[in-house]
């Protein structure tokens, strides 16, 4: 993807919903996002229709209820968010954020040996410097 993915914060809110549940409409979204902070449906559809002009987020209007996707991938979104937090607070260093990341909260056990597997992983890809 060319573009810089820049979506705010409220947007990033309803592309958790988008993603999680796939097409939805402007209700269902609305709904979910109300659950955790009250709302106004309009101020959720007008959000909806700026990331439909802005490419991140679809809009089907083939039916009468018009179903939202979004438009760029969960993955992509979440790695130049998290490359922008890099340089911001630690000089570009991923390894630091993580770091940070993983001394700031309790992790379980399973978390523990799904970070050694991708350690694992990473060190047999890496190349000898």
């Amino acid at each position: 993807m060319g573009q810089k993915i820049k979506p705010t914060d409220a947007e990033l809110r309803i592309l958790q919903v988008l993603w999680e549940h796939g097409p939805c409409s402007v209700r269902f979204v609305n709904e979910a996002i109300s659950e955790e902070k009250e709302v106004g449906y309009t101020t959720t559809l007008k959000l909806m229709q700026i990331m439909a002009e802005k490419g991140i987020a679809t809009r089907d209007t083939s039916s009468r209820k018009h179903l939202y996707e979004a438009a760029v991938p969960r993955s992509e979104t979440q790695h130049h968010l998290l490359q922008k937090l890099a340089d911001l607070a630690f000089n570009g260093s991923s390894v630091r954020l993580a770091m940070r990341a993983l001394g700031e909260e309790r992790i379980s056990k399973g978390e523990i040996n799904e970070l050694r597997q991708l350690l694992d992983e990473m060190e047999e890809s890496a190349s000898d410097d």
